[in-house]
């Protein structure tokens, strides 16, 4: 069996059982998953396992959230430079503004950075 053919009889075996899934949730009010397994020849346990692949191959479809690296503008004079006497300082920068104080690392992820720079220049 070729590779194309295992994928498309992957995906088919996925969208019956996706199926199978959305007829469990509207399974009528009062009937358990035990219950309506029995009913369609099925073991609980085969159901978990198909709505737990079911649900990797939707992850897998939706594309990566890991944006490009990008660069975040930051006007000079809210950047402030201060000396931590602590020995488990972490090397970065420190931003002060408006009574906020964030430490950045080059560990930060670009997206918080930008989100918290956000958040603190529309605070009154």
């Amino acid at each position: 069996m070729s590779s194309e053919t295992t994928i498309v009889a992957e995906q088919c075996r996925l969208q019956e059982w996706a199926a199978q899934i959305r007829d469990c949730q509207r399974r009528p009010a009062g009937m358990s998953v035990v219950s309506w397994c029995a009913c369609h020849g099925i073991t609980k346990a085969n159901y978990y396992y198909r709505l737990r692949r079911v649900r990797e191959a939707c992850l897998e479809s939706i594309p990566g959230e890991n944006p490009p690296q990008q660069v975040v503008p930051v006007r000079p004079e809210i950047l402030c430079a201060e000396e931590k006497n602590s020995s488990d300082a972490q090397p970065g920068l420190n931003i002060s503004t408006k009574g906020f104080s964030v430490h950045v690392t080059e560990s930060t992820p670009m997206g918080l950075l930008a989100a918290v720079l956000e958040v603190i220049r529309d605070a009154e």
